[in-house]
């Protein structure tokens, strides 16, 4: 009889990454899989799907920096362009009123990923969302749409997006937030806003003894990073734990630019493989 695979969804924050952006992450997480369960092989039992959203924004961003370069001098180069790439997806993929707006252009990138899951990982498979930064906002609104707020999805998101349990964000199990500014974009709500529920309500109607989580891993020198179970009562309720890391090595662990170094860092990763580990023995009956 064949297992049921874990599938995993990984989100990159802003700052246009490399299309391999995801690489080191997954290897790290196969490694510590393995560990765990020396028995099986990450390879067949989890199946990882990056989204590279970034590419809708990109060209535009490159062509501002240059301009903004050739126009002036600028000191802080790397840190000024992070911040310009952070704000300006920030400000792209708000949704408007228009037609094709970013919003539902990105959501329909996503739509696409959760369907290379299913088919490889099948229509119930549990479902692990890992993201980083503007990723963690992206990540959090396309489920908060599917959960409670379905009249807002774009026509080119549901045109994507199959009813199947997976697709219906129904196996929503773990969800991973790291370096997460959701504390800031919870001011364009009253009351600081709602979360979505972790894990799916759902879930108990595929997986009765399934026990989902929200881990949020925040680095306190990272400025764009925020705990989120302060936000309200909401949020306290919905996020399992903020964890406090100290990502990056010697030469950014102490500085904004901790807020890339997420994804290699071990107080990340260990917590992530555990659920995972976790996740795939209960669906599994092990």
């Amino acid at each position: 009889m064949m297992s049921q695979k874990v599938a995993i969804l990984i989100l990159h924050g802003a700052g246009t990454p490399e299309r391999n952006f995801a690489e080191k992450l997954i290897e790290k997480i196969k490694a510590g899989f393995n560990r765990k369960l020396p028995r099986k092989k990450a390879e067949l039992e989890l199946v990882f799907e990056p989204v590279y959203w970034s590419a809708i924004f990109a060209p535009e961003q490159t062509k501002l920096w240059e301009q903004l370069r050739e126009y002036r001098e600028l000191d802080f180069g790397r840190l000024r362009r992070f911040v310009l790439e952070f704000l300006a997806d920030a400000v792209a993929y708000q949704p408007t009123r228009l037609k094709d707006q970013n919003y539902d252009k990105v959501h329909a990138l996503i739509a696409k990923s959760i369907q290379k899951l299913r088919e490889k990982a099948g229509n119930d498979a549990p479902l692990c969302v890992i993201s980083h930064s503007l990723g963690t906002i992206i990540a959090s609104n396309y489920f908060y749409d599917l959960q409670f707020k379905y009249h807002n999805i774009g026509p080119e998101t549901k045109w994507c997006t199959s009813n199947n349990p997976l697709e219906q964000c129904q196996t929503l199990t773990l969800f991973y937030t790291m370096g997460s500014p959701m504390a800031l974009w919870s001011l364009r709500y009253i009351d600081f806003g709602s979360p979505i529920s972790v894990p799916s309500p759902r879930i108990k109607e595929y997986y009765p003894n399934l026990h989902g989580e929200w881990l949020n891993f925040y680095d306190k020198d990272d400025i764009l990073a925020f705990p989120l179970k302060g936000i309200n009562d909401a949020y306290d309720d919905a996020v399992t734990k903020d964890i406090e890391v100290n990502a990056g090595g010697l030469f950014t662990s102490w500085n904004p630019l901790s807020h890339l170094k997420y994804d290699t860092d071990k107080q990340v990763i260990k917590p992530i493989v555990n659920g995972l580990v976790r996740t795939w023995n209960i669906v599994n009956n092990r």
